[in-house]
């Protein structure tokens, strides 16, 4: 069964691949281009016209929501692969691995896509180029991505998923797209707080269903409560920490911030960097069980299990990488909006997939089909909202 779905996501990947590949150049812009959210003409800076050095740009807003659904998969599938891992292959030695992908396959598509293309700097020029103030922004974002993350991941541990979802990543959702548009309002909001209104009553019938799955006359801790609540504020602000390190122009870069191949290059090396603290304290005093001893790391890893770790950092990477480049033409409100749509496709693994539900579908199906709907209707809200 592991192996069939670890074959499953690899052919998923590369289907993204040949996607992203096929459609980029299709939708590569005219050197002259109307952006009738900005009000006024672009006119290219003289490296767009350079043939190469430079990097692929999405101003296509049917190419940045294409975009937005790879990261809804992406972010919805990643924890299949801890799934597919040993079950004494603890998370906190997973997440080492995990860590590496996410920086790896940022750096990968800096060095290809951010610097072969007709617009903007290539990484390194535009890494070289970027001031110490959009360097810790972006860096801040990965710092406290990976501690809400992991925060995330306590908080299921503690109060399960019928609490931890509902509250973590509905308030990651609200919190999110509501700084994201207060700081680059682009879209109708009635249509796009209506959609977030669906998205989240969407997850909490999700919790609902698992609450059913779960149920075992367990009372919620209140430390749970406190985990999920930090955990979803820490995931609704880091987008806009690597928002704000963003030139708001994606062909016209400013001087000084950077390009979105360089902010997640560099959002990325702060997740990296700080799991060696978040990490390690999650080792040393996990909140339930016994300590991580280091060395577990490498007397029981495998190849294997190191693969899968990495492999697991690089889908959600992915998801992360596409999702800024959208958001050049979508906007960071309604790109984050659409990305944390992602529980509804980890559902549907469970539902699907996993089977989570096979015995106690009769008791969950009033949740779940009208979990679905509804995240259909939040997306489609969203979607629109950028359009009229």
């Amino acid at each position: 069964m592991r192996n069939i779905c670890l074959r499953r996501i690899w052919n998923c990947l590369l289907k993204i691949y040949s996607i992203v590949s096929l459609v980029t150049p299709r939708y590569l812009p005219a050197h002259r281009r109307s952006f009738a959210s900005r009000g006024r003409q672009i006119t290219p800076s003289a490296s767009s016209f350079n043939d190469g050095g430079v990097m692929f740009v999405v101003e296509s807003y049917p190419l940045a929501v294409a975009l937005c659904f790879i990261t809804m998969l992406c972010w919805g599938s990643w924890a299949n692969t801890q799934k597919l891992a040993s079950r004494n292959w603890k998370f906190q030695l997973f997440y080492w691995d995990y860590g590496t992908g996410v920086l790896l396959f940022a750096l990968a598509l800096a060095l290809t896509l951010g610097s072969h293309g007709l617009h903007g700097r290539n990484f390194a020029e535009d890494l070289a180029q970027g001031t110490s103030a959009s360097f810790w922004s972006a860096f801040l974002g990965g710092v406290l991505f990976n501690l809400s993350n992991i925060l995330l991941v306590i908080a299921i541990d503690v109060a399960g998923m019928a609490v931890a979802f509902p509250v973590g990543v509905g308030l990651a959702l609200v919190l999110g797209v509501m700084t994201n548009y207060l700081a680059a309002p682009v879209g109708n909001p009635a249509l796009l707080f209506a959609g977030v209104g669906a998205v989240v009553i969407a997850i909490v019938l999700d919790a609902l269903a698992y609450k059913r799955l779960t149920s075992r006359g367990q009372t919620t801790s209140g430390r749970g409560i406190a985990f999920s609540i930090l955990a979803g504020a820490l995931m609704g602000l880091f987008y806009r920490f690597v928002a704000a390190s963003m030139s708001a122009d994606p062909v016209n870069l400013e001087t000084g911030r950077y390009g979105p191949y360089t902010a997640v290059v560099v959002f990325s090396a702060g997740v990296f960097v700080s799991n060696f603290l978040w990490n390690s304290i999650a080792m040393r005093t996990p909140v339930r069980g016994a300590p991580v001893p280091f060395k577990e790391y490498f007397a029981r890893g495998s190849a294997r299990l190191h693969f899968i770790g990495i492999l697991g950092g690089v889908i959600w990477s992915i998801g992360m990488s596409l999702n800024i480049l959208a958001s050049g033409s979508a906007g960071f409100a309604i790109s984050y909006g659409l990305g944390q749509g992602a529980t509804m496709v980890a559902a549907l693994w469970g539902v699907v997939i996993w089977k989570e539900f096979k015995d106690v579908w009769r008791e969950t199906r009033t949740f779940i089909v009208p979990m679905f709907l509804l995240f259909s209707l939040g997306i489609v809200l969203i979607i629109i909202s950028r359009i009229l």
